[in-house]
């Protein structure tokens, strides 16, 4: 058990406070086509606060509830990456506070005007206009899924 206060699932959550985390160790690499003749890459470990740039103060999770950005691949239960200080510019993947609660979708600039686009072909849901009744929080910058949940 957690001795650690609840966060409730809408709070970003900070990671600049987190302790170190354990070091992994890199087997090898793994082909995704043909076996790989790279049997002599050589890494120790990885460090994935390195690697997702956690430790940064502007960087927050998020884990995605919904399924408004599958064609994104972005699926419910996923932890995104967030950077606060990351432009947010077309055709990147955003968390926006639309009507008080926090959303994951995709800017787009048509015509000039900024919308945020849900990112399911098998459902409908409107676009957003970006204006000032809506706040782009941040840009994702990297997801993270359980393949085994």
């Amino acid at each position: 058990m957690s001795c650690a206060p609840a966060i409730p699932a809408s709070t970003p959550i900070p990671l600049r406070d987190l302790p170190r985390p354990v070091q992994l160790k890199v087997v090898g690499a793994a082909g995704a086509g043909f076996p790989s003749p790279a049997q002599d890459w050589e890494e120790s470990a990885i460090n994935l606060v390195d690697l997702l740039r956690l430790d940064r103060a502007a960087s927050f999770v998020f884990r995605v509830s919904g399924q408004s950005m599958l064609d994104a691949g972005l699926f419910d239960s996923d932890v995104l990456v967030v950077d606060r200080d990351a432009k947010p510019v077309n055709g990147r993947i955003v968390i926006a506070v639309v009507d008080g609660g926090f959303v994951v979708r995709q800017l787009c600039v048509r015509n000039g005007i900024p919308t945020l686009e849900a990112r399911n072909s098998r459902m409908h849901y409107d676009p957003v206009v970006a204006d000032e009744s809506v706040e782009v929080w941040g840009v994702v910058r990297a997801s993270v899924r359980n393949l085994q949940a």
